[in-house]
Order: C-alpha cells, then sequence, then structure tokens
C-alpha cells in the first residue's frame, strides 16, 4: 500500500469473493473489479460440507478473485464460541481447496440480521426469502470488508493460514 493525496493507503484493485458459512445454506456474494460493489451470486447447500467445498473451489475457479472473504460469527462482546470455530474449521480447509487465493476471515457481527431487515424493508417474505438471506448476508460482510480497507489501507480481517 502506498498512501496518497486520496486517503490513507491505494486500494487492491481486484475482484473478491465472500462467504456466509451457515449449517444449512452458504450465502455467496462477489465485488466488481473495482472492488467498489457488493452483489449477491448464490446460495450454496452447507449440509454436505464436501459438495460445498467443491462448488466453492469452483465459483473461485469462475470469479478468479483476489482473496475469498470469509464472515466469522462473533458475540456482542466480540468472543468466539462453537459457532465460530466451525467457520474456522470450514475457512482452513477452503483455504487449502483454493491455494493460491488468500481466504480472510472478517467479523461478521449483525450480518444477517441486517440483511433479513433490508430484505424485509423491500418487502422480500421470511419463508420465501430464506436462501436469499444467506447471500444478502454474504454481501453485506463484503461491502463492510471493502469499506474496511478502504478507510484503513489494510486488507480487512485476519488471513488464513494454509495448514498441510
Amino acid at each position: 500500500m502506498v498512501p496518497d493525496a486520496e486517503g490513507p493507503a491505494a486500494f487492491r484493485r481486484g475482484r473478491r469473493l465472500a462467504v456466509d458459512v451457515g449449517d444449512a445454506r452458504i450465502g455467496v456474494a462477489s465485488s466488481d473489479p473495482d472492488g467498489l460493489l457488493a452483489t449477491p451470486v448464490e446460495t450454496v447447500p452447507g449440509r454436505d460440507v464436501p459438495a460445498a467445498q467443491r462448488r466453492l473451489a469452483e465459483l473461485v475457479e469462475e470469479y478468479e478473485p483476489l482473496e475469498v472473504v470469509v464472515g466469522l460469527p462473533r458475540s456482542l462482546s466480540g468472543g468466539e464460541g462453537p459457532a465460530a470455530a466451525k467457520v474456522r474449521a470450514f475457512a482452513g480447509q477452503l483455504a487449502k481447496n483454493i491455494t493460491p487465493t488468500p481466504v480472510r476471515l472478517v467479523d461478521e457481527r449483525l450480518s444477517t440480521v441486517t440483511a433479513a431487515q433490508g430484505m424485509r424493508a423491500s418487502g422480500v417474505g421470511s419463508r420465501k426469502g430464506r436462501s436469499r438471506i444467506d447471500q444478502a448476508a454474504a454481501v453485506v460482510i463484503l461491502q463492510n470488508a471493502l469499506e474496511t480497507e478502504r478507510g484503513s489501507g489494510r486488507p480487512p480481517g485476519q488471513c488464513v493460514e494454509v495448514v498441510v
């Protein structure tokens, strides 16, 4: 990153993917190549983890992102519970499957709540919109990560180490 007169640092150009990992479904979002706007991609069934990992690897191959951002569920106080441990394990396996594309864990507190509120406000009912809420949560995660990087000049969250 090189500081410039416009802001704290130059923003890394390139598409990103975001993943909102849930037990039943995994929401996926993508940014534009300039990293300005996050949009929904699809909802991947999450119960069959190997199949979900394969589909995510296919999306990485198709989109060729700079990195994949995975939402890390934390409590409001910032602590981590069993859900965070599951997401960390999932992200570790994903990082192994898509090497050399980096995987980053970012705080996703309230992303699903924010997504659900936005969906309700736009008239999408909860029953019909469950799979779309997962995509919308991934959009919220990615948009927050993009804005964090633009504001700080540093990649968001923490990089997942690939353990072989």
